[in-house]
This record gives C-alpha cells, sequence and structure tokens, in this order.
C-alpha cells in the first residue's frame, strides 16, 4: 500500500465519510472575513484555488466547466437578456461569462463579503479576467435578500452562484422558498432564474439538490435541473433553470449553436449545443430521487449540508 507522499494537503469532506485530497504548492492567503473563513492557495493538481469554509469554490484548472454551465443555459434560453442579476460569485467568473453576451446592457452583482472580492480581484485574475472593469457592471457588497426587497430593479435573468447552504456559512437563507419567491418578484415577465444546487452523484443528490430542486419547483411552474461533473468538486454538479411564464425552450444542438455565434463573444470552452443536450439529459436514479423528494426549504426549516 502506497503511503500519502509528504507536503501540505488540502483534506475536503465530499460527505463525513469521504475525503477528497490535493496537494498544496504554496498558501496565497489565509484568513477570516466578517462573515467566512477564506483560503487561496496553488493547488498542485487544480491549479490556484478559492476555499471559503474549507469548501473549494473553484479552480483555475476547471471553473470554466462550472459556470459556464452554470450561466449559459439561461442567458441562451432567455430570448434577449439585457439586465441581469448575479448574487455571489466573489471570484468574477460569473460575471466574466454573462458579459461575453454582446446583448447585456446592465448587470448587478451582489456579494455581501466585499473582503472576499478583493482578495479575489486581486490573486485570481485569470478567473474573473478583468470582468470587473466592464462599465456595464453594477457591484454592490450587501446579502442579496436585503438587496432584492428594497430594489426597485427587475431583471431578464437572475444568476444564483452562491457557496453551499452551510450552517456557519452566509448563503443559507437564498436556498429557501422565500428568497425563490423574492426572485419572482424581482424578475421581468419573461425572466428566467438559474441557481448552482449541490453536488448531483448517487451517494450526494438528496443531500441538497433534490430539495432545492423541489423547493423552486413551489414558486416556479417550469423547472428544468441538469447537471455537469466539475473534477475538482468530486462529484457531478447540479444547476435549476425555472420560468414563471413559459416553458423554457432551448432547440436543437445546430440551432443553439448558431444562437451561442450570434450571441456571444470570447471563447467557450465547455458549453456548445451537444454539451447542452447532456447536461440536460439526466440520469435516471436522480429524476427518481428528484420525483420522490419532498422536502420544501424555508427560513423556518432551512436546510444545512455538511
Amino acid at each position: 500500500m502506497e503511503t500519502i507522499p509528504k507536503g501540505s494537503w488540502h483534506y475536503e469532506l465530499i460527505t463525513s465519510k469521504l475525503v477528497q485530497a490535493e496537494m498544496i504548492d504554496h498558501v496565497i492567503h489565509d484568513g477570516t472575513t466578517a462573515y467566512q473563513h477564506v483560503r487561496i492557495h496553488e493547488g498542485a493538481c487544480f491549479g490556484r484555488t478559492l476555499v471559503l469554509d474549507d469548501k473549494t469554490q473553484s479552480t483555475e484548472t476547471d471553473e470554466f466547466v462550472y459556470h459556464e454551465a452554470l450561466v449559459h443555459p439561461s442567458m441562451i434560453g432567455h430570448t434577449n437578456p439585457m439586465e441581469v442579476f448575479v448574487a455571489g460569485g466573489g471570484e468574477g467568473a460569473t460575471i466574466r461569462e454573462v458579459l461575453k453576451h454582446e446583448g447585456v446592457k446592465k448587470v448587478v452583482m451582489v456579494d455581501i463579503d466585499k473582503e472576499v472580492v478583493e482578495l479575489c480581484k486581486k490573486y485570481l485574475p485569470n478567473h474573473h479576467q478583468g470582468a470587473f472593469d466592464d462599465p456595464r457592471l453594477e457591484l454592490i457588497h450587501k446579502g442579496a435578500f436585503e438587496y432584492l426587497s428594497t430594489t426597485n430593479n427587475l431583471f431578464d435573468v437572475a444568476i444564483i452562484d452562491v457557496p453551499d447552504p452551510l450552517e456557519v456559512g452566509p448563503a443559507y437563507t437564498l436556498f429557501t422558498k422565500e428568497f425563490y419567491m423574492l426572485l419572482l418578484e424581482k424578475l421581468n415577465p419573461q425572466g428566467i432564474i438559474a441557481i448552482q444546487s449541490g453536488p448531483t452523484g448517487p451517494n450526494f443528490s438528496s443531500q441538497c439538490f433534490s430539495a432545492v430542486v423541489n423547493t423552486i419547483s413551489t414558486i416556479f411552474p417550469f423547472v428544468l435541473p441538469y447537471e455537469a461533473f466539475v473534477p475538482s468538486f468530486g462529484s457531478t454538479w447540479g444547476f435549476v433553470v425555472a420560468s414563471n411564464k413559459q416553458q423554457i425552450k432551448f432547440g436543437e444542438s445546430a440551432q443553439l449553436d448558431v444562437l451561442i455565434k450570434n450571441r456571444i463573444s470570447g471563447e467557450l470552452k465547455f458549453y456548445d449545443g451537444i454539451t447542452h443536450k447532456g447536461m440536460f439529459a439526466t440520469p435516471k436514479y436522480l429524476r427518481n430521487t428528484i420525483q420522490s423528494e419532498n422536502r420544501v426549504i424555508t427560513l423556518e426549516n432551512p436546510l444545512y449540508v455538511e
């Protein structure tokens, strides 16, 4: 049996009985903000990595998979997304992908933790690629719940890119029925939401994902779950797009590729028409897990993951 090589390692609990580990070449920043613990390190396998409360948020090697999967289906599913809301997304990679859509006029990014955003601006340039300097961006540092409760802005697309609902973290209220109801109020009539929703592997799908899908389904009549494999997360990862007014129709692969070509500037490394079809062709076990789910996440009965 081989022994674990000596060195500094990042150990992450995928579940209480499963650990993923990566050797750390060096730590760039390690500290605690007013809201969470943050570490940015250079990983031997996944490159420069953002870790919040000991959970990997994105890595230089495969962040494009996660962020393209999160952003583009909702943006392509909308006929003309001009006003976009982003909750979280401190690395700047989510707004990077949104701003590739040439028709976008304004992006409002609301992230509660200014210190994390500033650290990402400084230490994760390959993630944001200058997106924070785009004049279409309005960056606000407050809670997404607070912002949406007080703004008069309405949005074509709302993208929720916040950490998992950890009991010690700042994001668990953004996985509740009350928050999804508030999102609905702040959408334009044909608006679409996109939400990162946790792991979807066979041992993980009921941890968070199926409950999020079920909760969204109590508010939005048209809900489409999908997934993509993100290696640094140790699992396939789940997302949800939803609409209130009409079923989201994407068309065939060739039609999607035409939309991508006509509406998106800059390179996409993951998302195209064929990839899209694969993401939405969810496996039978996942469909069964969603179908049997009856939990509804509320502020009174929140969901916390390990």
